[in-house]
């Protein structure tokens, strides 16, 4: 039994309160949210550009590609909800691998030798268009960006078929997945060659009209691998300016092949170690591992159940001042550590259930957008973790923004239920609860099953595709 409610059971403001107290000390929240007339509705001035709110679009992972990364229709409907959210930052949209081979799953969109890979993003970016016209929002300022990526470890570009291409020796994730322990590490001759690949993907991306590219460095996958990788030998591993080394580097190449283009980073500011359920409690708890923990970045190596923001704080400011200046926090990675980065009532299929109050892991990714806006306050930072706070979420982001702490809340799973709710929210004053994400985790345990990933308990559209054959 646990000790805490989900925020769907707490049915006065008062219960909430004194719930998020415990679990987010000092954090506050507000009594009684403003909406269209609060801090969300106020306009802020990102790359040139006066965007009217204060709502951003998180990039999720599509599984609903064709073979050669191309978007199928169920892709196309999902880009035209970004659009009709009405949200001011549009980051990322979702994973583009730069390489067929750097894609986590095979219907992932990427950047393909078969594909027209310049029609397939004027294509989205046109769906993103037709939506804010259709939500009356077309003529309002904002930014839309493509997150370009490679999975590194966690690359499957074929079905049944994994391709990991780690960055370092993992004891504990080579213990949870034998196809990491046999894999051979990326070399640096092909992280040379993949710098210019995303250089060519981003130059894809101006070509068609996006804002922005996000170099995405989160959730596991290569450049988050590479943070981390404190024992690996040569240019790119070791020390911090080895680690982070390959993430510079593709700033700089995209800088010059892009000039006009603006760069932004989704970081894993903190990580946890990988976790597992307890085969009694079925709670998630960490696998068995010594110190100096020696594979993550932003953890204390002496005691690494605590973040460490000090090396964060230091990419940071190197980012800036090569004018770096678009953030979205996240932490650890869905496949070792899901409580962290997407906190949940309901665990995926292949998960395990919260070893803690998932508020309190909202909190703690509140804080780490907190420190990333400390350390830089001119840049622009996007939260992350707001969706499991449900009925309750006006009342917290309307705090984070008002307080400083980000300058945009950051919403994915959330928009997959309800795409109209930044919208509603600025216009009708209003959430509608029986379209909130409730944390199930389908869109997750989907693609476990093989079916493409989406809300399947309130979409209708994934609500059929669950009953086909």
């Amino acid at each position: 039994m646990t000790s805490w409610l989900s925020p769907s059971k707490l049915k006065t403001f008062e219960e909430f309160a004194a719930q998020w107290a415990v679990a987010a000390p000092g954090q506050g929240c507000v009594a009684v949210p403003e909406f269209g007339n609060g801090p969300l509705a106020q306009p802020i001035s990102v790359e040139g550009r006066l965007l009217p709110n204060r709502f951003a679009m998180h990039p999720m992972e599509g599984w609903d590609a064709t073979e050669n990364g191309e978007p199928s229709e169920f892709t196309m409907r999902r880009w035209r909800h970004f659009g009709r959210s009405g949200a001011a930052l549009i980051w990322g949209g979702e994973a583009y691998a730069v390489v067929p081979e750097g894609r986590a799953n095979p219907r992932q969109l990427c950047r393909h030798p078969q594909a027209d890979n310049a029609g397939t993003l004027a294509l989205l970016r046109a769906q993103v268009l037709a939506g804010r016209v259709e939500a009356n929002c077309g003529d309002e300022p904002f930014l839309l960006g493509l997150q370009l990526t490679h999975s590194g470890r966690f690359a499957v570009p074929q079905i049944g078929k994994p391709r990991p291409r780690p960055a370092q020796r993992h004891p504990l994730l080579e213990q949870r997945y034998p196809t990491h322990a046999n894999a051979e590490l990326i070399s640096d001759a092909e992280l040379d060659d993949l710098i210019l690949a995303y250089a060519a993907t981003a130059k894809l991306a101006w070509n068609a009209g996006f804002d922005f590219v996000d170099l995405k460095a989160c959730h596991g996958y290569l450049v988050h691998d590479l943070l981390g990788a404190h024992d690996r030998a040569g240019c790119y591993g070791g020390s911090f300016a080895n680690r982070s080394r390959f993430l510079r580097m593709l700033v700089e190449s995209v800088r010059s092949e892009c000039m006009g283009l603006g760069i932004g980073v989704r970081l894993s500011a903190f990580d946890r170690v990988p976790h597992e359920t307890d085969p009694t409690t079925r709670l998630g708890h960490p696998m068995n591992h010594g110190t100096p923990w020696r594979h993550s970045f932003g953890v204390d190596q002496k005691q690494p159940s605590k973040a460490d923001f000090s090396e964060p704080v230091e990419l940071v400011r190197n980012l800036e001042r090569m004018d770096v200046r678009l953030w979205n926090v996240s932490a650890g990675s869905p496949y070792w550590c899901p409580h962290a980065q997407r906190p949940a009532v309901f665990p995926p299929s292949d998960g395990y259930q919260p070893p803690h109050d998932p508020l309190q892991d909202v909190a703690a990714l509140f804080a780490a957008a907190a420190a990333v806006r400390r350390a830089a306050p001119g840049l622009t930072v996007v939260s992350t973790g707001a969706t499991y706070l449900q009925e309750w979420l006006p009342h917290v982001v309307e705090a984070q923004i008002a307080s400083g702490n980000c300058d945009f809340v950051g919403l994915g799973r959330m928009l997959l239920s309800d795409p109209d709710y930044p919208r509603r929210y600025l216009r009708e004053g209003r959430t509608e609860r029986r379209l909130l994400c409730r944390t199930f985790s389908e869109c997750t345990t989907a693609p476990r099953e093989g079916r493409i990933s989406g809300c399947y308990p309130l979409d209708p559209l994934y609500r059929e595709q669950k009953k086909a054959p």
